[in-house]
Formats: C-alpha cells, structure tokens, sequence
C-alpha cells in the first residue's frame, strides 16, 4: 500500500446563516478536532449580522489557542461600501492570514501574504504566478476541475505556492446581485426577514421530476448534492496537494474531518454521514457532470 503524503485539514467558511449559539457551539467542536486550518468569517451575505466582525475574532483567538491556524475569509460579492470597508478591513490587518474573495482584498492586501480563494478561478500557471508574485502562499483550485487538469495545474504551479482542494460538502458554484432566497418568499433583497436562518444547508430546489438540483443560498447558488471526495484524499496528496478542504454543512462536518485525519493516519475512510435528504456527488472529478456520483 503506498504511503499517503502528509497533508493539511482545512475547514472553509461558514456558508450558511445559522444562529449566533449554533455557530459558537460549532466551532467549540471545531477547536477540539483534527483540523489544521479554519476559515472564519462572512463571505456570502453582509446582512447576516449574528456575529459581528468582533465576534469572528473572539473565535478566532479560541481556535488559535486551540492550536488552529486561523485564516479570515473576505467577501467574495463586494457590491457595497460596508462590503468594501469590511474587505480593507480585513486585508490591512496582520495578526491573521486573509483568504481573498475577490481581487480587491489582493489590492488591499499591499504584497503582505493571502490565500487566492476559490472564486479567483486560477486555472493556468501564469495566473498562479501573477498570484505567486502578488504575496499569495497558497490557492484553492476551482471546484470543477477533474483528476487531469488539477495534475496539470499542479504542473504548473509555482515552487512555495500550496494548492488546496475542497473534498467535502456542497459546492459553491456561482454569485448573483439578487437574493434567490428573498425571490423565493417573495422578498426584496433588503427587506429579506433573514429567511436563511431557516435553512441551515440552504433551499434545495428540485427539478419537475423531483430530482435534486441545485441549493438556493441567499446571493449563493450551491450544488444540490453534497461534493465527496473522500476516498480521493490519498490520490490527491500524492498528486502533490498540500490541504485538503471541508466546507461546513448541519451534520457530518466533523466527521469527515475525522475521515481525512484516518486518511492521513493511513487507516480507511470511514463513512460520513450526510444532512438528511441530501445526495451525494463527485462528477467533476471523474470529467462527468459535477452532480453525478460514481463510486470508486
């Protein structure tokens, strides 16, 4: 059995509103998992307003003492002048590393170290070192990449830049100015009544077959399935990347933290449960359809 490269657990920003206790008890577990790396802060909607940017850093300094790095997360639809005033905000300080949502934050972060977040979509290795050489030490890959182009990407990237690649949870696949949330209850974007927090995996929508389509969340529009590539983790460390990334959902976070430790341990993946109702997929990675689930 060949031996898996050590390798980076990250956890990705909270993409859903769930309330001020849930996300507190949330990271309590977190600070006592095998997680490496913790993404905080709100990068979807500035409306929801749970936890204010002092709150994110209180949890911030608990992961920390906890032996967690910690990295803050800006927005990634800057549309706003709070979106922008929070995206300096963030990008100037240095007590914490800065996941960029959006080039702004690069700007904003004057040559000082960043992680280039998924939405940056770096899919060439010119774009890496144009990253490389603007401060960036590590990037996540676009979401949909398959086996192939992420080890030509690999190829491609720059000596001292670390690739993370999302393995678990739904996929965050594009933004929008409206709110599909708000539309969906006949709501106007501000005048939303915070509907989100009803949904703590986001609003699954469904085709007229019934059949699991896409997750409607605020300005987000997620996958409907839920992305596993669990039993890809050893490929994708031997493949050459450093951190593996899970993005929290209601139910299995943890445990599928606990699976990439096993992975790393060099034990089998355990299964993980997912949120109720909610499938499976790993078709990117197979060059399918990224809804589509295919077992090793």
């Amino acid at each position: 059995m060949e031996m898996t490269p050590p390798f980076l657990i990250t956890l990705g920003p909270l993409l859903y509103y769930w309330p001020r206790q849930t996300v507190q008890a949330f990271y309590r577990e977190v600070a006592a998992s095998a997680v490496d790396v913790v993404y905080l802060g709100e990068t979807v909607c500035l409306r929801r307003h749970v936890l204010r940017p002092a709150d994110w850093l209180e949890i911030a300094a608990e992961l920390a003492a906890a032996g967690k790095q910690v990295v803050l997360s800006t927005p990634t639809l800057v549309e706003s002048g709070a979106a922008i005033q929070l995206t300096h905000k963030l990008a100037g300080q240095d007590n914490w590393l800065v996941e960029a949502g959006d080039l702004g934050a690069i700007r904003a972060r004057g040559g000082r170290p960043f992680v280039a977040g998924p939405h940056l979509n770096a899919y060439h290795g010119d774009t890496l070192r144009w990253l490389a050489g603007l401060g960036a030490c590590r990037f996540v890959a676009p979401l949909e990449l398959n086996r192939t182009d992420l080890a030509a990407l690999l190829a491609e990237t720059p000596p001292g830049l670390q690739c993370e690649v999302m393995v678990w949870g739904r996929m965050p696949l594009a933004f929008s100015a409206r709110c599909f949330t708000a539309r969906h209850f006949d709501l106007s974007k501000d005048d939303c009544v915070f509907r989100c927090i009803e949904h703590p995996d986001g609003l699954a929508m469904r085709t007229q077959e019934d059949s699991e389509f896409l997750t409607l969340n605020g300005v987000q529009t997620q996958s409907g399935a839920v992305l596993d590539l669990l039993d890809q983790a050893s490929e994708l460390a031997q493949l050459g990347v450093a951190a593996l990334r899970v993005s929290p959902q209601s139910q299995g976070t943890l445990q599928a933290i606990a699976a990439l430790a096993a992975v790393r341990a060099g034990q089998p993946v355990p299964s993980v449960m997912l949120p109720a109702g909610i499938g499976r997929c790993n078709g990117y990675w197979w060059g399918e359809s990224g809804n589509v689930w295919r077992e090793r």
